[in-house]
């Protein structure tokens, strides 16, 4: 069996760290140091490149709450070794690292993005999701699950006028069959050697003024590549 790291997840709760064949770097460890050889699963924070990343400011600076640093870097990995990335449907982490949207192409890495559900592998909410994958042909794909009916809501209004709210400590949470079919895709990548990286420094991401006032991580940090 093909080994996977799954990066950027939830340690203690996550599905990940009971899987086999799945090495799983998550908290206390920064998975920004991340250097090969297996292909990688990355679920890098959201909240610095979603809808509502303008409420979070100076305060996701530390590993642990969403340093803005970890997506960019988690895209140079897949691109380096070839596997899969989610975040939430429109993160603006695509158009900052110039991947393709689902049905725009292939980019110079080969990767490109599809669109699902995770409520199709069992989440409780519908949560939209786009998957940006490098090395894998679309044709080799494991199968797709049938359409799933979420039960909960994201606390998007027009969902919350039919489904319960489901809390946000929750929401994060992947599905293990979700987490199944994520490690297949990376275990099928073709990437065979280390692509060309992206020249992104966390400094490129941050303004000068965060750069300067970020407080230090308490936990442990690699440099990143």
């Amino acid at each position: 069996m093909r080994k996977v790291a799954a990066l950027y997840v939830d340690m203690k709760r996550g599905p990940y760290a009971k899987m086999e064949g799945v090495a799983p770097v998550g908290l206390p460890y920064d998975a920004r140091g991340y250097d090969g050889p297996y292909p990688i699963v990355a679920h890098p924070s959201c909240a610095p490149w979603g809808r509502l990343a303008a409420m979070h400011g100076h305060k996701e600076t530390s590993v642990r709450d969403g340093d803005k640093s970890c997506g960019p870097i988690a895209v140079q990995q897949v691109r380096a070794f070839g596997g899969v990335l989610e975040h939430p449907q429109g993160s603006s982490l695509w158009k900052f690292m110039e991947m393709p949207p689902p049905g725009n192409g292939v980019d110079k890495w080969g990767g490109y993005t599809i669109s699902v559900n995770q409520c199709d592998w069992g989440h409780k909410c519908r949560k939209p999701t786009w998957v940006y994958i490098v090395g894998v042909h679309p044709s080799d794909l494991p199968p797709m699950p049938h359409p799933g009916t979420p039960t909960h809501s994201m606390g998007v209004k027009r969902e919350k006028r039919v489904y319960p709210e489901l809390p946000k400590s929750q929401r994060h949470l992947t599905p293990p069959d979700f987490a199944d079919w994520l490690v297949e895709v990376a275990r099928r990548s073709r990437l065979t050697l280390p692509s060309t990286r992206a020249n992104v420094s966390r400094r490129d991401i941050m303004s000068d003024e965060e750069a300067t006032c970020s407080p230090t991580s308490k936990h442990r940090r690699s440099r990143p590549p």
